[in-house]
């Protein structure tokens, strides 16, 4: 069986590349997102995955490989959005982003090592369909409990939700890159 973690690392290491790229190009304007806009931004690529899923075809010249990478950053952001919970105009060095997707990395990795113990790394067993649905699915639940005001009765939170979200779009990317024998 592959190492998970080192493919893991190797997924994150690629969206942080374009993450920290992108930074460097348009400063740090996702900043003034807030927890809606970034649920929106990463429906947008999971839906667009879903309708090429179904289509069979697509269009537009990213494929679904680079939405996954999208989603993960945009599940990132939303991470350091609600950690620093003030959306804002602000520009912030390069470093300073890359330092803060590294500490929501970190804890979307551990959570994925303790969830890959106990269900055995089932996602293995999964279809690129699946997680694209489930990844709508969290999306769903984040405005629910946007809805709600934030709050749970006793489901988790959204910074959950985004833990997932980025999770089930590395698994993707992790089987999509072994099936084509790039990882």
């Amino acid at each position: 069986m592959a190492d998970t973690s080192t493919q893991y690392d190797e997924i994150v290491e690629a969206g942080m590349d374009i993450f920290v790229k992108k930074t460097k190009d348009y400063g740090t304007s996702w900043r003034v997102l807030r927890t809606i806009s970034v649920v929106d931004q990463i429906f947008i690529k999971a839906l667009r995955i879903r309708t090429i899923q179904e289509k069979k075809q697509q269009k537009v010249a990213d494929d679904i490989s680079s939405e996954f990478k999208g989603i993960i950053n945009y599940g990132v952001i939303g991470l350091i959005q609600l950690q620093l919970n003030n959306p804002a105009v602000e520009d912030v060095p390069a470093e300073t982003a890359a330092a803060w997707y590294k500490e929501q990395i970190v804890v979307a990795k551990n959570t994925m090592l303790n969830k890959n113990h106990d269900y055995g790394e089932a996602w293995r067993s999964m279809s690129q369909e699946s997680f694209a649905d489930l990844i709508l699915v969290k999306l769903l639940r984040i405005k629910q409990i946007l809805a709600n005001d934030g709050k749970t009765l006793i489901s988790e939170g959204i910074d959950a939700n985004y833990i997932d979200i980025i999770n089930y779009a590395v698994f993707a990317l992790i089987l999509s890159y072994e099936k084509n024998n790039l990882i």
